[in-house]
C-alpha cells in the first residue's frame, strides 16, 4: 500500500480528539502551535523530503497516560509517533502520517542505580549525558557510547545503538535486561527484569531492542552497569594509506590486544574539525589515523598493553605512535574525534551507516573512492574499524585547499540516488548489512531487500502485524504493511 493512500486511511487529529487527549495528559502537555512543532517535524537527516507536521505533539509524564493515548489512537484510527532526543539519521522519528507526535522528553527520572546488581532502572526519556554521570557517581559505568550524549536512552534502545566501544563492550542489546513498553493496543507489558540470564521463553525484550519504535514504546529500561575502568588511554597512529590502517586491525585481535574502541579517520575531516574548534590534532604525519583506545585494571597493564599495539601499528606501516597519556591530552583527542560529524553536517546530503566483516572495510573503502571519482562526488568515510562499521558521507560539496566548497543542487541532485545504489551493492556483495547502529527508519526502507530475503522481510512484516494490527505505531518506518 503507498504512502499517499496509507496517509488518506488515518484520520486527522480534530477538536474533540484534542479535548480527549487533553483529559490524558492536561492541556499543557500539548503543543498545536505549527510553528512551534517544526522541530518535531524532522531529526537529523538532513534533507527536506522527508520533514512533516504532527497534527498535535503530546508529552506524557507516565506510561499510564502513555496507555491512555495509544488506547484512543488505536480506537480512532491515528497514527502516533514516538520520539526521543531525534538524534537519528534516517527518520525513524517523523511523523510521515501526521497524526501524534508522542514526546518522551518528561519521562526524564533516573529511577535507581542498583549498586548492589549494578544495574541501573531508568525512564525512557532520560539523556544519555546525565545516565553516564549517574553511573559514574556511583562508580559504574554503561559501556556503549554512540556519540550524540542528547540522544534518549527509551531512542538508544529502540535502534539498538552501537558506537566505538562495541568492539571490546557490543552495543545497547548487550546491556538491557529488562523492559516497560506499552503496547499500540495501550497494554502495559515488563518483560525481563533485574537477572543476568534467562530462557523463559521466547525473548521479548530483544524483540523490542532495535524495533525502532512500530511494535511498542519502551518508556522504562533495566540496564547492566560495570565497574569504572581503572585507567584508559588513546594511541594515535597516523598511516599512508587506509589499507595499512585496517590491516593492523586483525593483527591486533590475533596478538590477544582487544581495544575498547578503534576508529579510523581521514586527515582532511581531521584538518577541517580542528579549524571548527581552533584546536590541534597532534600527530600532523600521514593521511589515515587509527585511534586506539584501550583501558586496564592498572598503570603497569596498560603500559605493557601499549608497547604490544605500539609493536603491532608498526608491523604493518604505522609512521609513529603518539601516546596520550594524561586527562588533558585524552581530552583533546576525543573532542576532536567527537566533532568530525560537526565539522562536515552543514554540507552533509546522508550519512550511510553499511557495516561489513571488518576484512572487508579496505575493499569497501576502495569502491567507495571508485564511486566517488565516477560521480565526481567528495565522499569522506570514517567509522569504526574493528567492528566493520563505515559511515560514508554523502556531500554537497567538494574539498579543496582544507576548504569545503559547495556545489549547487542540480549537480548533486541527479547523483545521489546511484551514489546510495552502488555502495549498498557493495555492502551486499561482502556480506554486510545497510545498517549497522543508525537504524532503517524511513531513508533505508527501500534498499532493506538488498541484504534481507523476501522470507525475512515476510516475517518481520507479520511480526509487526500482530502487535499492531491497525499500524498506528510509527507507521511507514522499516517495512510496510
Amino acid at each position: 500500500m503507498n504512502e499517499e493512500r496509507r496517509t488518506r486511511m488515518y484520520k486527522k487529529v480534530d477538536q474533540r480528539i484534542l479535548e480527549k487527549l487533553a483529559r490524558i495528559v492536561g492541556k499543557r502537555s500539548l503543543i498545536t502551535d505549527r510553528e512551534k512543532m517544526h522541530d518535531f517535524s524532522h531529526d537529523e537527516f538532513s534533507l527536506s523530503d522527508i520533514v512533516h507536521y504532527p497534527d498535535v505533539v503530546v508529552k506524557p509524564k507516565t506510561a499510564k497516560e502513555i496507555s491512555g493515548i495509544l488506547q484512543l489512537a488505536n480506537r480512532e484510527n491515528i497514527p502516533v509517533t514516538p520520539r526521543g532526543g531525534a538524534s537519528g539519521l534516517c527518520g525513524g522519528s517523523v511523523p510521515i502520517h501526521g497524526g501524534i507526535v508522542l514526546s518522551l522528553e518528561r519521562m526524564n527520572r533516573i529511577i535507581e542505580i542498583d549498586t548492589a546488581n549494578q544495574m541501573a532502572v531508568v525512564e525512557a526519556g532520560v539523556m544519555l549525558s546525565d545516565f553516564y554521570e549517574a553511573a559514574e557517581e556511583a562508580g559504574l559505568f554503561f559501556p556503549p557510547h554512540p556519540g550524540e550524549e542528547s540522544a534518549m536512552i527509551g531512542g538508544v534502545i529502540a535502534n539498538n545503538a552501537g558506537g566505538a566501544r562495541a568492539v571490546k563492550y557490543g552495543v545497547v542489546r548487550n546491556y538491557v535486561r529488562g523492559l516497560e513498553v506499552v503496547l499500540p493496543t495501550g497494554k502495559i507489558i515488563r518483560p525481563g527484569g533485574k537477572l543476568m540470564k534467562s530462557s523463559t521463553g521466547y525473548n521479548l525484550v530483544n524483540l523490542f531492542i532495535g524495533s525502532e519504535g512500530t511494535l511498542g514504546i519502551i518508556t522504562e529500561a533495566i540496564i547492566q552497569l560495570m565497574p569504572s575502568p581503572r585507567v584508559i588511554r588513546s594511541l594515535i597512529i597516523p598511516y599512508n594509506s587506509l589499507e595499512q590502517a585496517i590491516e593492523t586491525v586483525p593483527l591486533l585481535i590475533k596478538k590477544k590486544i582487544l581495544p575498547m574502541a578503534v576508529e579510523f579517520m581521514p586527515r582532511e575531516v581531521i584538518e577541517l574539525t580542528e579549524k571548527v574548534l581552533k584546536k590541534t590534532w597532534p600527530v600532523r604525519a600521514g593521511s589515515t589515523y587509527l585511534l586506539i583506545i584501550i583501558d586496564a585494571s592498572s598503570e603497569d597493564e596498560i603500559d605493557k598493553m601499549s608497547v604490544s599495539v605500539a609493536e603491532a601499528c608498526m608491523e604493518k606501516g604505522a609512521l609513529e605512535v603518539f601516546v596520550a597519556d594524561n586527562p588533558q591530552k585524552q581530552a583533546q583527542v576525543l573532542e576532536i574525534r567527537s566533532k568530525l560529524f560537526e565539522a562536515v553536517k552543514a554540507l552533509v546530503l546522508e550519512v550511510l551507516d553499511i557495516v561489513v566483516p571488518r576484512a572487508e572495510i579496505a575493499n569497501h573503502f576502495r569502491r567507495v573512492q571508485e564511486v566517488s571519482e565516477k560521480y565526481q562526488m567528495w565522499l569522506p568515510t570514517f567509522g569504526h574499524a574493528a567492528d566493520g562499521n563505515v559511515h560514508t558521507h554523502i556531500m554537497r560539496a567538494r574539498y579543496e585547499d582544507g576548504e569545503l566548497i559547495p556545489i549547487p543542487e542540480e549537480e548533486w541532485q541527479p547523483k545521489l540516488e546511484a551514489v546510495r545504489d552502488e555502495l549498498y551493492k557493495d555492502c551486499q556483495l561482502r556480506g554486510g548489512m545497510i545498517s549497522g547502529e543508525h537504524g532503517i527508519g524511513v531513508v533505508k526502507k527501500h534498499y532493506l531487500p538488498y541484504v534481507l530475503s523476501e522470507e525475512e522481510i515476510s516475517l518481520m512484516r507479520g511480526i509487526k502485524a500482530h502487535f499492531d494490527p491497525h499500524n498506528i505505531l510509527n507507521p511507514g518506518k522499516i517495512i510496510d504493511l
